[in-house]
């Protein structure tokens, strides 16, 4: 068995694209030594920013022979008075065998020609000769480049290729790229080692670059940068404030890790932590040190007891540099964070008010005014929101308005500060703490913070009431005014990022627990921007319905998320082609209703709800009772009544009544064990010795029975559409009698 390597070298790969490679390159490679009929017991993939590698373990030296049965025209048509025909030639002629070789066989329909064909084996090196270049140009990434005259892209242009056979090198070329590159045995160390390194067999590779300072498997880098920033934040007492995302890109940014560590002057200490760390992480690609026991306080004005006056980073240069690469990282850093101190007394300099008033100068988007425009129809957003939910108690629901209003008044202030200027993703936590510093009430600051969130999947939810309110209206002000505009998000396009903002607002109203009818919130904000953007010539009643639409995808979405292997339970609560006053009238109780129906199958007890309801609902639709009825009184006589399990259903569905109308917070659960409990009551109504014909030839009694069981089946439409359930197991106990006399 041999081993197989590849090394695609290249200039330095973005960090993302360095790691989204490896997993591409793995897939294309899996799929294609199947189809090769070449077996490996080991395929590992490494990648530095310099290089992708690809080492297979376990490769056979030639493909296994390949015997094929082909089956031709009938015998008839192949021989004529024992020659081959032009059919049989032909066919012939295509398996690659002469005519002398066709067998006749009987088949169940005649006598046919069948050709047996046995391909060999091709060598494994000439095999991957030809995959090796398809793998490379096959892996995508974004902003690929052309580079000198060829025409070939790739993330960065491509310098060396190696490929090997155990010591053998297996020969391609990339012709078009300028210059052309051939497969060879000579790879780079690290670039401080610029002279070519020769690799004497693909199972020598990794040993061969950690000769040269190259760690070349990305998962023992990935442990070594780890293992070294938690001794170093161990042995400063602190705790290293390292995102996922920050680790992932300092892992494929450098190919020979070493720790640095560099020293903050005390006086920037003064900065909001934020400053420090966006400077820090998202720009230099450092790792602050945070105090063990620091405040998490998202309002504070100073890092002073939050931040350690020191930071780490991961370089990629030798040892003896250093000291040269600490005292570099942290001139850089000390000028950044001049800058800022220069940009927070500008910014303090201003009153946020007038800041806000600055607003009129930005332009929020075509057709949409500025952004000052943009944050009055906010404000009257969180007045319509405040009217709608009005969540909190008598006693303190005044304080919490005028706070929720204060914050929809200054939220956008920011966004003409220099800071935000200079540090984008600062946006409200900027303007909280300015706000906070001039004296506004820290509920108001906290609500102008939070009302960016969620920012995205994963990310949290607003913790205050206020903020929750303010960043309902912010999304909903952007879908009203985007939608009314006349954009969509098409695909994978959605430049206004409507599809989050649809998620956010319904997370928040779930987070929060809170009921809005969005049906009636957005006809009365659809009216309103039909006076505002008279030029847009909006319909309202139809700009409404296509936004619920939006949001009733919006929850779908989030639900499937939420419970991916109930698809059905979540299209019978919120599905294509449901009520949308039904679904959206509170977005809440739809998620509690899917909760509950998805807790019922886990348990095993949905297969008698559903056996119940969809029992009744197939003989309902033969019926005329509107779906809006719930209660049996006035819609069922029980004077028409002829057996005692009609009187034992009327019991049943009046005992669900309340249940099904009613706004107990636990009336969904009472109403499936009601509807599971009638399981047997059901079953004596169709099947049981006292069984009824629902379709009785008296119009009046089957009307009567079908009213019974369309009361029945409205009162379980209360939880979801239970038509749109797959089947699930469920015996009741007369099937189960008559499956053992079946058996019998």
């Amino acid at each position: 068995m041999a081993s197989f390597l590849l090394e695609i070298g290249t200039e330095e790969l973005p960090a993302d694209f360095a790691g989204s490679a490896l997993g591409q390159l793995e897939q294309l490679v899996r799929r294609d030594l199947a189809e090769a009929r070449l077996s490996s017991s080991a395929i590992h993939i490494h990648g530095t920013p310099r290089r992708l590698a690809l080492q297979l373990e376990g490769l056979p030296q030639r493909q296994p022979d390949r015997s094929e049965e082909r089956k031709g025209p009938p015998a008839q048509q192949a021989f004529r008075d024992g020659k081959p025909t032009a059919a049989a030639e032909g066919f012939a002629r295509r398996c690659g065998i002469a005519p002398a070789e066709l067998e006749v066989r009987h088949t169940d329909k005649g006598p046919f020609v069948f050709a047996r064909t046995l391909e060999p084996g091709r060598a494994s090196s000439e095999v991957l000769a030809e995959l090796a270049p398809t793998w490379i140009w096959r892996l995508q990434g974004r902003r690929f480049m052309r580079w000198g005259d060829g025409d070939s892209r790739f993330s960065r242009p491509i310098r060396w290729l190696v490929a090997l056979l155990d010591a053998e090198v297996v020969p391609f070329e990339l012709a078009d790229c300028d210059p052309p590159v051939r497969s060879d045995r000579f790879s780079r160390g690290h670039r401080l080692r610029p002279q070519p390194l020769p690799i004497p067999s693909a199972g020598a590779y990794t040993a061969t670059l950690a000769q040269a300072d190259v760690q070349v498997e990305r998962s023992a880098r990935a442990a070594t940068i780890r293992a070294d920033l938690q001794a170093a934040a161990a042995a400063a007492a602190a705790r290293a404030d390292l995102p996922d995302s920050l680790f992932e890109e300092l892992v494929d940014l450098v190919e020979s890790p070493r720790l640095i560590e560099g020293a903050i002057e005390e006086r920037f200490l003064a900065l909001p932590p934020e400053v420090l760390s966006t400077v820090m992480r998202s720009h230099q690609r450092y790792v602050p040190l945070l105090h063990q026991d620091a405040p998490n306080d998202p309002l504070a004005l100073g890092a002073k007891g939050q931040l350690l006056p020191r930071f780490l980073c991961i370089s990629n240069g030798r040892a003896e540099a250093a000291a040269t690469i600490q005292r570099g990282n942290e001139r850089v850093l000390r000028a950044r964070l001049a800058d800022a101190e220069f940009f927070l007394a500008a910014d303090r300099a201003t009153a946020s008010i007038d800041r806000r008033d600055q607003l009129a100068r930005v332009t929020f988007a075509e057709g949409l005014g500025s952004l000052r425009d943009r944050v009055e129809r906010l404000e009257w957003c969180t007045d319509v929101l405040l009217e709608q939910l009005n969540p909190w108690p008598s006693t303190t629901s005044s304080e919490l308005h005028n706070h929720a209003r204060r914050a929809s008044h200054l939220c956008k202030h920011d966004l003409v500060s220099q800071m935000v200027g200079e540090f984008p993703e600062l946006q409200g936590i900027m303007g909280a703490k300015y706000l906070l510093a001039e004296g506004e009430p820290r509920e108001v600051a906290l609500a102008v913070l939070e009302h960016y969130l969620p920012r995205g999947a994963g990310d949290a939810l607003p913790s205050s009431e206020a903020g929750a309110v303010v960043a309902l209206a912010e999304r909903l002000e952007l879908l009203l005014s985007i939608y009314a505009k006349g954009e969509r998000p098409t695909g994978s396009s959605d430049p206004y990022a409507l599809r989050r903002a649809g998620n956010g607002l319904l997370q928040i109203l779930w987070d929060r627990r809170w009921s809005l009818d969005l049906v009636a919130l957005l006809n009365r904000c659809c009216g309103h921007w039909a006076a505002l953007f008279p030029d847009f010539a909006i319909t309202s009643p139809a700009l409404a319905n296509e936004l619920a639409e939006f949001l009733r995808q919006r929850l779908v979405s989030l639900l499937e998320e939420d419970f991916p292997d109930d698809g059905d339970i979540v299209q019978a609560v919120a599905g294509e082609g449901l009520h949308l006053e039904r679904v959206l009238a509170d977005p809440y109780d739809a998620r509690r209703r899917a909760l509950l129906l998805v807790d019922l199958s886990l348990e095993g007890k949905l297969a008698a709800v559903q056996a119940v309801v969809q029992r009744a609902s197939r003989l309902a639709e033969k019926g005329t009772l509107p779906e809006s009825v719930y209660s049996p009184e006035g819609v069922v006589d029980a004077a028409l009544f002829e057996k005692n399990s009609e009187a034992e259903m009327l019991q049943a569905v009046q005992a669900l009544a309340p249940f099904a109308t009613g706004t107990d917070p636990n009336r969904y659960s009472q109403l499936a064990n009601g509807l599971a409990a009638n399981a047997p009551t059901l079953d004596l109504f169709f099947d049981g010795s006292d069984s009824v014909l629902v379709m009785a030839a008296d119009p009046a009694v089957r009307a009567n029975r079908l009213n019974l069981l369309a009361v029945l089946r409205n009162q379980a439409s209360v939880l979801a559409d239970f038509t749109r359930l797959r089947s699930r197991e469920y015996s009741s106990p007369e099937k189960s009698k008559k499956l053992k006399d079946l058996q019998e």
